[in-house]
């Protein structure tokens, strides 16, 4: 499978970006996409996550409230919505999907990457 992310750019703390996410995928096989993002000097981490089955998601603490991961109906595009953005939410964020069965929120089990888009939220 193959991810393209896009729609990164620099924004005002408060303000709010749309970060989108082409999928690429084999037919029949099942995904459950993340939105990943590492800031500098600092790990990675899942900031957001959907189950291919169902609609229920998973977000990272920090911005429970502010992100929203959502995905059309053909399942090949996936956004990451983020408003209220902090100089803190600034890094590169990366779609990434995996194809087991462990809960979305297992980060190291993404095995498809996508390139980053840079978000850099000034203050």
């Amino acid at each position: 499978v193959q991810l393209q992310a896009s729609g990164g750019g620099l924004v005002q703390a408060g303000g709010s970006l749309r970060l989108s996410c082409a999928v690429s995928r084999r037919a029949f096989i099942a995904y459950d996409l993340g939105w990943f993002r590492q800031a500098p000097g600092k790990e990675r981490e899942l900031v957001a996550a959907l189950p291919w089955r169902g609609d229920r998601p998973w977000y990272l603490a920090s911005v429970r409230g502010r992100a929203t991961i959502s995905r059309n109906s053909a399942k090949d595009t996936v956004w990451l919505q983020m408003n209220s953005l902090k100089p803190e939410d600034t890094a590169v964020y990366y779609c990434a999907a995996k194809t087991d069965s462990s809960p979305i929120y297992t980060m190291t089990n993404y095995e498809y990457w996508g390139q980053g888009t840079l978000v850099t939220v000034s203050s």
